[in-house]
């Protein structure tokens, strides 16, 4: 069983979430978020990385722009969106995070988060303040190599957005979007086809940059055309070769 270890310097900053007996070795997203193979010493340090579990409701924030970056959230369960509030007070959503990923990283650079995180529904993170997390990947360096491959992750991540926002058609983007949603579901084990969307139509138009009159009218379209199957938040793919067809049409 693993101890629960409390940073004194960091817990003062933190949320207050309960503690518990951290069990990444029975989490079956740990292949996710934690290096494949570790040693069971190994994996008992890196347990104790976690300090606590916080559970969020819908509509709850994990942390916002601009606060004091101290701790990584890996999340366990649930759905998240980021975002931020441009000068004029509008909302731009920067991404969409679920169960098996870390959020937080960017506030690495800047000391502090970059955007806020709200739960999309009720969700649960796993919560690992970043000093005890340099220091272990230092003792552990298969857990600095995984950092160092979620950070090239969220760097990729980013340039795919920039190209969704800067060179493809509408309906590129909702292509996009939904076939990139399909291969996350399938990796933790869900439906390739048969989802449900967490985030509001608006939400989704603000990440994809477009009005949310266009992602309604989209999603009528891949209807009609027998690509998807929509009754309000539900989504089924029925033709992924089609979504596949419209990014292969560009040019």
């Amino acid at each position: 069983m693993a101890t629960v270890i409390a940073l004194k310097p960091v817990q003062q900053r933190l949320p207050t979430p309960a503690k518990f007996e951290v069990t990444c070795s029975s989490c079956n997203l740990r292949e996710m978020c934690l290096p494949g193979i570790l040693c069971a010493e190994d994996m008992a340090r890196v347990e104790n990385m976690v300090y606590a579990r916080r559970r969020l409701k819908r509509g709850d924030t994990l942390f916002t722009a601009g606060a004091d970056f101290n701790a990584i959230y890996a999340i366990r369960s649930g759905f998240f969106k980021t975002s931020l509030v441009d000068v004029e007070g509008r909302e731009q959503v920067t991404g969409f995070s679920m169960g098996g990923e870390l959020m937080g990283l960017e506030g690495l650079g800047a000391g502090a988060y970059q955007g806020t995180a709200v739960a999309l529904e009720d969700s649960e993170v796993c919560v690992l303040p970043y000093a005890l997390v340099e220091e272990m990947a230092r003792e552990v360096p298969a857990l600095q190599r995984q950092l160092h491959a979620v950070l090239s992750r969220e760097i990729v991540r980013d340039h795919g957005v920039m190209l969704l926002l800067g060179s493809m058609r509408a309906e590129e983007r909702l292509a996009t979007f939904l076939l990139n949603l399909s291969r996350r579901f399938v990796r933790r084990g869900y439906s390739a086809s048969d989802f449900n969307l967490r985030m509001t139509r608006e939400e989704l138009g603000s990440y994809l940059g477009l009005k949310l009159e266009t992602v309604s009218r989209l999603f009528s379209r891949f209807q009609e055309e027998g690509l998807i199957e929509v009754q309000q938040k539900h989504v089924r793919i029925v033709d992924t070769a089609g979504l596949e067809r419209i990014l292969g049409a560009r040019g």
